[in-house]
């Protein structure tokens, strides 16, 4: 179908719907540019607890689907493909999470929204990239924390707060394939360049870093830094969003190592495409759906986290 067509059609669903589109940082620009709201995993969340709209469709993967759902029991929740899975969130599988915490009596459980519902309903509190470090420090500092699925994001924790938090073996696929030998071969090609690294990413890619951050951390960086040209180290879709928010400034992607390509995708966030929006806006289908048991005991971390998140102003 038409680019033009598809984008008219899905405007018009919308307003005959009462729908709203939420699309996450690492979608294609074309479905970044149809949404209503652009945003972090955090903002998402914040955006679907509070929307009067009658259906959200959540451009993301499933889990952010899930959580929309598990915020907005009442609301129809449509992704555009439900194989839009993620690697970081499969890492954890709830059955032997909750076997890791057995492990680890005396423990608080501290998840990463990076998860299922499943695993989120053994949390005391999520997290996103965004406010982890504030609501790890909201704990007092002799608290025993488990902290999942992300070894990555874990550890930098660890790093910044002077914890010793116990540590899933979790990671994302897309940020584990950042190498040394890329980082540095683009700082010798760019000196002037600064280095924009999510803490996704692993230890000795953080270290090159001059600024580490979530998807919108590292955003608001770039638009208020005088630097004229960054090197960014996640997922590349991000570089849409800076590239219309700073469009005076240049965006290079650092590449996978494995890879000769110019960017590092996450494949799950780009099964999604606008003839899938089209297509499941208009059928109102696959639905996201949550048990109501299963959502009375995930929805509780979630609302930890967004107060915790209101009461710091994130």
């Amino acid at each position: 179908m038409e680019k033009e067509f598809l984008i008219s059609e899905i405007n018009r669903l919308k307003k005959e719907k009462n729908a709203i589109i939420m699309a996450h940082y690492y979608q294609d620009g074309d479905i970044q540019d149809i949404a209503d709201f652009v945003g972090d995993s955090l903002a998402l969340a914040q955006w679907a607890a509070k929307t009067d709209a009658d259906i959200i469709m959540l451009c993301g993967v499933h889990f952010m689907g899930e959580t929309a759902k598990i915020l907005s029991p009442n609301k129809k929740v449509l992704v555009p493909d439900m194989a839009a899975g993620c690697s970081l969130a499969d890492s954890c599988p709830a059955d032997e999470f909750e076997k890791f915490i057995k492990e680890h009596p005396g423990h608080k459980v501290i998840s990463y929204v990076n998860t299922t519902a499943a695993v989120k309903a053994l949390t005391d509190v999520v997290v996103t990239s965004t406010n982890a470090k504030q609501i790890v420090d909201s704990f007092p500092k002799d608290e025993k924390i488990i902290f999942g699925p992300d070894k990555n994001l874990g550890n930098y924790i660890n790093s910044i707060t002077g914890r010793n938090m116990v540590l899933w073996n979790g990671a994302c696929h897309v940020h584990e394939k950042f190498s040394v030998r890329k980082v540095l071969d683009l700082k010798k090609e760019y000196p002037d360049a600064q280095v924009l690294v999510h803490p996704e990413c692993k230890d000795v890619i953080v270290r090159l870093a001059d600024k580490v951050g979530s998807t919108a951390g590292l955003l608001k960086y770039a638009i208020a830094s005088d630097c004229k040209r960054f090197l960014v180290a996640t997922e590349s879709g991000i570089l849409h969003e800076m590239q219309k928010s700073a469009p005076d400034k240049v965006f290079i992607p650092i590449p996978p190592e494995d890879s000769t390509c110019a960017c590092n995708n996450c494949s799950y966030m780009r099964l999604n495409t606008l003839e899938k929006v089209y297509e499941v806006l208009k059928n109102e289908s696959p639905e996201v759906e949550v048990s109501d048991e299963l959502r009375e005991k995930a929805v509780k971390p979630i609302l930890k986290m967004l107060e915790i998140s209101a009461k710091l102003g994130l």
